[in-house]
Parts: structure tokens; C-alpha cells; sequence
């Protein structure tokens, strides 16, 4: 019943639950940083006085594993429901798996991108710097997080901005494109990023079935 309470409560606002609680309630490492791994390799176990006893959350009926899916996904990658579903009302209009879309538009979100590309050790801090005007997408500022960038684009650091602290020291953690996904290509010269391809299954971070999204709404 916590969970349910606190996945609902993530629905109305930003969640205001320390990350390392959201993560050892899903049993997993949603945010990226190696600190919330160490945490829940010291404590394998779900946060509260019986924690211990608990085990990982599955959903129980399908209808609680839809719902824990969709709130999992949403923390992932910082949509709030509104959002979530105009996703979904979009996608469902267009060919192809569903699901997949789903992913792909989650996926190429300016602020994921930035993510994955290694501007950013979270996606919440990329999305802080999107919104700061950090990035270009084809040498046009862009400050909208949710923008979803498409194949060819090019994403780089705006110009005013590569004197900054924090882009010059993140430089010494971008000298290769170690971790970035295949179809994303980083030239750590010129810190750019190009979107060569539409994501995968494969490419997903996390172990995530939006099939179960998509059957929540489509109910």
C-alpha cells in the first residue's frame, strides 16, 4: 500500500522522495549515478521498518503490474502523467508496435539525449541544463526539455555556454563515447552529438515492458 501511495503521489507533482528510496523500492538503479548502486548493493532489501521482509515490487494483479510499470518509466525519465499520456495518444495514432514508439519517443527527448550522449550523470540534470539553454539542435538554441530531437539531427553545446565551470569540467569524463547508445554518435573534439539512427529495444537502459503501458491505456 506505501508503494501505491507513494507512486500516486508522483502523479500529482514532482516527487519530493529521496532517490535512493524510489530505487531500493524498485530494486534497481533508475537514476545512473554509481551511488545509488552502492546503495542498493548495501541494502538489497525495500526501504521501511520491514523492509527487510518485503520483497521486490511485481504489481501482484495485472492491472498493479501496468501501474507500477507506467509510475517506473515516469520516474525514469521525469514525465509527469499529463504528458505521459499525450504520449500515448499520439503514438497510437501512427503504424507500428505501439510500444516501440512509446520508447522511441521517450527515448529521443532532447533532455535524454543530453543524457546519454554524457553532458549529464542524471536526466534530471540534463533537463536542468536544456532548460538553461546549454544545447543547439542544428545551431538553434532549444530550451525545451521534451523536444524531441530526429534522425540526423545534430546536438551540440551552445557557443556562449562552453566557458562555463561545469561544461569544463565535465570535459575530462567526455574524451570518448564510451556508454553512449549505437544510435547515437559523440565527437568528443568537438563535444557533439549526432542521432544517427531510432532507438531499439535493445538500447533501453532499464529492464522496462511498455507493453503494459500501453494496455493501462488502452483500457
Amino acid at each position: 500500500m506505501t508503494l501505491y501511495i507513494l507512486i500516486c503521489f508522483y502523479v500529482m507533482a514532482r516527487s519530493i522522495t529521496p532517490k535512493a528510496k524510489m530505487c531500493r523500492r524498485f530494486g534497481e538503479n533508475l537514476f545512473g549515478p554509481e551511488k545509488y548502486a552502492t546503495i542498493l548493493a548495501r541494502k538489497p532489501y525495500r526501504p521501511g521498518v520491514h523492509g527487510k521482509g518485503r520483497v521486490s515490487p511485481q504489481g501482484g494483479s495485472e492491472f498493479g503490474k501496468q501501474l507500477l510499470m507506467k509510475q517506473k518509466v515516469k520516474i525514469i525519465y521525469g514525465v509527469m502523467e499529463k504528458q505521459f499520456r499525450k504520449y500515448f495518444e499520439e503514438i497510437k495514432k501512427k503504424q507500428g508496435v505501439t510500444g516501440d514508439l512509446l520508447m522511441q519517443k521517450l527515448e529521443t527527448r532532447l533532455d535524454n539525449v543530453v543524457y546519454r550522449l554524457g553532458f549529464a550523470t542524471t536526466r534530471a540534470q540534463a533537463r536542468q541544463l536544456v532548460s538553461h539553454k546549454f544545447f543547439t539542435v542544428n545551431g538553434k538554441a532549444v530550451n525545451i526539455p521534451s523536444y524531441n530531437v530526429a534522425v540526423g539531427d545534430e546536438i551540440a553545446v551552445y557557443e556562449n555556454k562552453k566557458e562555463k565551470t561545469y561544461l569544463k569540467n565535465q570535459a575530462v569524463f567526455l574524451k570518448d563515447d564510451k556508454g553512449v547508445p549505437s544510435w547515437l554518435q559523440f565527437d568528443p573534439k568537438k563535444m557533439t552529438g549526432k542521432v544517427l539512427s531510432l532507438p531499439q529495444k535493445d538500447d533501453v537502459e532499464h529492464n522496462v515492458d511498455l507493453q503494459l503501458i500501453i494496455e493501462f491505456y488502452s483500457k
